[in-house]
């Protein structure tokens, strides 16, 4: 079994970072060449600190509006959320509907702004979106007066988020991400560094949710939270590529036809935009995302 879920994770993210138009700074390795990383650490992040999601609605909405004949079926803004989103209806979203999410990107660098410190999480993920779970792994790209400071987290909101202690991370590596669910409540939570060729399995007894309802699917770069929604760190461009859902056992990318899929704009309170994802590409599953300002 365990081999199994290691071949079917990698292929999966395999097949992603062949459907790319997207190509990273350094060549990443094949598939069969990546290792299972045995050595990291979990580390709790504590609720004072930078986290990620925020209090009781992880996707603080500004407002939406209905896409026009050929475009996303819908577009919305948040306060903290920048990227897609997609769910069965949108009017009436079946619970329990999706069981598999992957993406890959390649970690931006990130410079000084207004802000002496500034954050900005890249993750894929189940929940969230219209409800009050998320199943989520990913990325953190912060500016700190020492520089950029970079790590792997993952989270099962609403319990801790944890930092992924020792799993390698650095400006221009190419990375892969994967949540599935697998049965008994449980969830699979997995992450490759395509470039330096490892990957990260978190166990599951940390990845349990027997209130996540499995309605939505999303790839996000998202502003953290702290008391209050943190200063957007000012990344160079992101690049998501290889982002592809199951729903109702049915696979596709972000732009399938099957079900309907939001883009999401990250805005002030006031309206003024933070973060702007790009269409979809022809394939529907790339996208980038701009940064505007903190």
């Amino acid at each position: 079994m365990k081999n199994r879920l290691r071949w079917s994770f990698l292929v999966a993210l395999g097949l992603a970072l062949g459907q790319s138009s997207d190509s990273a700074s350094r060549k990443p390795r094949s598939p069969n060449s990546i290792k299972l990383l045995t050595s990291c650490a979990l580390k709790a992040i504590p609720e004072s600190a930078v986290h990620h999601h925020q209090a009781a609605a992880p996707n603080l909405r500004v407002r939406e509006s209905r896409g026009r004949a050929g475009e996303s079926t819908r577009f919305s803004s948040s306060q903290n959320w920048c990227g897609y989103a997609v769910e069965t209806d949108f009017g009436s979203p079946q619970n329990f509907a999706v069981s598999a999410v992957v993406g890959q990107w390649t970690i931006p660098g990130v410079t000084a702004s207004t802000s002496a410190n500034t954050y900005s999480s890249i993750w894929i993920g189940m929940d969230g979106y219209s409800s009050g779970t998320v199943e989520q792994i990913g990325t953190e790209q912060d500016w700190t007066p020492d520089g950029q400071q970079n790590y792997v987290w993952f989270e099962m909101y609403p319990k801790s988020a944890y930092e992924i202690v020792g799993f390698p991370i650095a400006p221009g590596d190419h990375f892969g991400a994967g949540v599935s669910f697998s049965g008994s409540s449980t969830f699979v939570l997995s992450v490759t560094n395509f470039t330096q060729g490892f990957y990260y399995r978190v166990p599951t007894h940390y990845t349990k949710s027997r209130s996540a309802r499995r309605s939505s699917a999303e790839w996000i770069v998202e502003a953290p939270y702290s008391g209050g929604i943190l200063p957007l760190a000012h990344f160079d461009m992101v690049n998501l590529a290889g982002c592809s859902a199951t729903l109702n056992n049915h696979p596709g990318a972000i732009g399938d036809s099957a079900w309907q899929h939001d883009s999401i704009t990250m805005e002030t309170s006031s309206g003024a935009t933070k973060a702007q994802p790009s269409l979809l590409s022809s394939g529907g599953s790339a996208f980038s995302v701009q940064w505007s300002h903190e």
